[in-house]
């Protein structure tokens, strides 16, 4: 079951759904979603450093990007085609019965910007802040701020709480994000 403003507002202040620093829910809460803002750190990936990334042999890919933190009244230069890594301002954490999906925002979207390419899932028991899989599709680079509202939470009550809340899995790999981080493939 999908939750409304209502119930997230709800779940908020009842300290259920942790979001910090907490949202102005007049810009940030929608009628079935919480728009999250852009922080101001990137993980750019550095293309001319290895000639490929071998999924199999963890070493190749690496130190493949570099982050880049902006200052709050400088923006970020998004190219045409390029991926980036970049993290929500905000720190998530939902509770053993709500999972969440992070979608992109339809103003973004229209200017060619894709928030998440793959990861849009986020689990019960999730303790972090959002890392974004990012691309410019489109033909021009687009300046991005810190502080811009770039992605929505939609949550999902579960039937159930779940036994393997996030932040208990052995080897949850993400958990407790602060930055954009490389993948962690190896620790699959």
């Amino acid at each position: 079951m999908i939750l409304s403003d209502k119930d997230i507002e709800k779940l908020i202040n009842e300290n259920r759904i942790q979001i910090t620093p907490k949202p102005n829910f007049a810009e940030q809460l929608g009628s079935a979603s919480l728009d999250l803002r852009l922080s101001d750190e990137f993980m750019v990936f550095n293309h001319a450093k290895k000639a490929f990334i071998d999924t199999r042999d963890t070493e190749s890919f690496k130190e493949m990007t570099t982050l880049v933190k902006i200052d709050k009244s400088e923006p970020f230069v998004f190219h045409p085609g390029e991926f980036v890594l970049g993290v929500t301002m905000e720190e998530v954490f939902l509770p053993d019965d709500v999972c969440a999906r992070i979608d992109g925002r339809s103003s973004l979207g229209r200017l060619g910007i894709i928030i998440h390419s793959t990861a849009g899932h986020i689990d019960p028991g999730f303790k972090g802040k959002i890392v974004l899989e990012m691309q410019n599709i489109g033909m021009i680079p687009i300046l991005l701020y810190s502080g811009t509202r770039v992605c929505q939470l939609v949550f999902e009550k579960m039937l159930t709480p779940t036994s393997k809340p996030y932040y208990k899995k052995e080897g949850a790999k993400y958990v407790n994000a602060q930055h954009p981080q490389e993948s962690k493939l190896e620790k699959s």
